[in-house]
């Protein structure tokens, strides 16, 4: 995916989230082992995001790029995230935001992702 169409999906995803009511805390959290896309507070939650565009289904849906080594990756990546920023007393979870942009936009928020 285009670094472009990247940007454009996680700011379709920062609109969504913040229209349902989140908290944004960060966007790209960066180590030098990976990213998330975004994190976000969710009432008790502290959620961990992965945000996937596609234009079609071609290859499959754009949660099914999500793979158990990007999936140990983000895990990583919030457990740096936990233990820099303090909040071990919180509750977790780890969602996948799905795009697909043809005609018009659908979207989906897979909730407990993994």
């Amino acid at each position: 995916m285009s670094r472009a169409k990247g940007k454009y999906g996680e700011e379709l995803a920062k609109y969504y989230l913040e229209q349902k009511g989140y908290q944004i805390l960060s966007l790209n959290y960066r180590t030098y082992f990976g990213e998330i896309d975004i994190i976000a507070k969710d009432s008790s939650y502290v959620v961990f995001i992965e945000v996937k565009l596609r234009t079609s289904c071609r290859y499959g849906l754009p949660s099914e790029s999500v793979t158990k080594a990007k999936q140990v990756t983000i895990y990583n990546v919030a457990l740096h995230y936990i233990s820099n920023i303090d909040i071990l007393e919180s509750d977790y979870r780890f969602d996948v935001i799905e795009f697909i942009k043809t005609d018009k936009i659908t979207i989906r928020h897979i909730k407990n992702a993994f």
